[in-house]
């Protein structure tokens, strides 16, 4: 019950599919209580292969009209919410958003309406990512073998992003437009900073098909991404997201990474910085490692542009 909630928020539409799937659909011991292993057969079930006309609608709708503004609530933890925007209006009349009240209580912020919708969203938008880049170049140098990233007691993630950068780099020296096509603000086109953070989890695939499961996770609904990495030998990983807004925030960004990893039971925890611009000094520089209450954290800026 507290899985159910937590990835429904309650709502009572989500909550009455889930029911059904879970006690009827794919319950073959109806006399025997609801177990975890149920709970995540039916959640991935969900994610991936049940239909359900109202989640297929606000994914619709959040492909339409006010798709940038969507891509931007999984970057952007404090984006102003009100009736009187016609985007916010739109998205929570479709069931994408819901508001709360900020740390002060100043003013409504966003949030996704519930984890499991915002599993969703993310998940179509990085199809769509996956579909632009299917004949792309390959994930790996060829002979790479990683061995440096698993040969550890926990997977190496700093070396893990270090191919994902030279990755961008060679697309970069191909010709290949990695960014074509992708979603840009309308005030200034600029590319919008979360469709690298859907192309990491899409990289991350590629590169490490067949030995890790890579789970993404949303644990405040407001934005805020993790990706967990675990290899069929339990060696495990822990990615934060982030954008970059300015040079204080990523401090902050460090502190609260240390302790989400610490809260997580990781020992050390891999903040991948996405950058709107390509200077490798100043991406140099934002690259850090630290170690906070001895969780070890890695800042890798990733330049986009």
């Amino acid at each position: 019950m507290k899985n159910l909630f937590e990835k429904t928020q309650g709502q009572p539409g989500l909550v009455g599919w889930f029911g059904e799937l879970l006690t009827e659909k794919y319950n073959q011991e109806p006399d025997q209580p609801i177990g975890i292993k149920l709970w995540n057969r039916v959640y991935l079930k969900s994610c991936e292969v049940e239909h359900n006309n109202t989640v297929r609608n606000i994914i619709t709708k959040a492909r339409d009209e006010y798709r940038t503004d969507v891509i931007k609530l999984f970057t952007d933890a404090g984006i102003h919410f009100s009736f009187d925007y016609d985007w916010c209006n739109y998205m929570y009349m479709h069931g994408i958003i819901t508001y709360a009240e900020d740390d002060d209580g100043s003013c409504h912020i966003c949030r996704f309406s519930s984890p499991f919708i915002q599993t969703r969203l993310y998940n179509a938008f990085t199809g769509i990512i996956k579909k632009n880049q299917e004949r792309s170049m390959i994930a790996l140098e060829p002979l790479d073998t990683l061995d440096d990233v698993f040969d550890g007691p926990d997977l190496n993630i700093p070396a893990l992003l270090s191919r994902y950068k030279n990755y961008l780099k060679r697309m970069k020296e191909s010709g290949e437009d990695l960014w074509k096509d992708q979603p840009r603000r309308k005030s200034d086109f600029h590319l919008t900073e979360a469709v690298g953070h859907f192309h990491l989890y899409h990289w991350l695939s590629m590169a490490l098909r067949k030995r890790c499961i890579i789970r993404p996770e949303f644990p405040t609904g407001n934005g805020k991404v993790d990706l967990h990495l675990l290899s069929k030998d339990d060696k495990k990983g822990l990615i934060e997201v982030k954008s970059f807004v300015n040079a204080y925030e990523v401090k902050e960004s460090i502190t609260q990474a240390a302790k989400y990893a610490s809260k997580t039971n990781h020992s050390s925890v891999s903040v991948a910085l996405f950058a709107p611009f390509t200077d490798e000094n100043v991406l140099t520089q934002l690259s850090r490692t630290e170690t906070i209450d001895d969780v070890t954290v890695t800042v890798v800026a990733i330049g986009q542009g």
